[in-house]
């Protein structure tokens, strides 16, 4: 009797777990494609807008408006959202509860190009990406059209810039130095309107590191105003104009 009451309560059990599977995918199959929960990945939405996202993905999710969520090619959606000019990286997924969520990895600026013919940004990695109207970067701006190894090294420079807390509140631009065999920039400040003659990019640590010294005992001395220009390119020396 005790073996017949256990395979009676394995086969309910049985039947309770198939029909709740039923249940549920059912229920999953019948809500909408147009529910999708967008998360941001690197921060605010300062260049491209959940209303923008889910625009985006609506309009991809129509030819699928007739079908489960489990047939929505997630590969797809990713490739259309990563299209757009603001987005660096873009990965769809479907949550447990049969909801469709983005997550969005937006693209992070560097550099402002400002020249005659246009204005855009550079992106972390050397990408262009066009303004915003959301948003406006706070970053270098450069008049240099941006090509071949000097655009390289100009992107290298903004991402140094960007990465150190010191030198991301002072230079407010970027500059190729026309005239020179190598590659070398000069960098326009916010407070004291100096102009820091950098150079290439070697010992570039050593020179910041200079740098910040410096400005530290002239910010306390409160002669930060006296200096016109400020030369890094010298080993072991910094070279001063007032």
């Amino acid at each position: 009797m005790k073996k017949y009451n256990t395979i009676i309560k394995f086969l309910l059990l049985t039947f309770v777990i198939v029909f709740l599977y039923g249940f549920a995918a059912v229920r999953n199959s019948k809500k909408s494609n147009k529910e999708v929960k967008v998360i941001f990945e690197n921060g605010e939405n300062l260049f491209v807008s959940y209303e923008t996202v889910n625009k985006l993905l609506i309009q991809n999710l129509e030819a699928y408006k007739n079908q489960s969520k489990e047939n929505i090619n997630l590969n797809n959606l990713e490739g259309f959202l990563q299209r757009n000019e603001m987005i660096e990286n873009a990965e769809i997924f479907l949550t447990l509860s049969g909801d469709l969520g983005a997550i969005i990895t937006q693209r992070t600026p560097v550099l402002r190009v400002a020249n005659e013919s246009e204005t855009y940004y550079y992106d972390k990695l050397g990408i262009k990406m066009p303004l915003s109207d959301n948003y406006s970067a706070r970053v270098p701006i450069t008049t240099d059209t941006i090509s071949g190894i000097e655009g390289f090294e100009l992107i290298t420079l903004s991402n140094t810039i960007r990465n150190d807390d010191f030198l991301k509140k002072q230079i407010i631009g970027i500059d190729q130095i026309e005239g020179t065999k190598k590659h070398q920039f000069e960098l326009k400040t916010r407070i004291g309107d100096q102009k820091i003659i950098f150079g290439d990019l070697s010992r570039m640590e050593e020179k910041i590191a200079k740098l910040k010294v410096f400005y530290q005992k002239i910010m306390l001395d409160s002669t930060i105003t006296d200096y016109k220009t400020i030369n890094l390119k010298f080993y072991n020396q910094i070279v001063c104009e007032k």
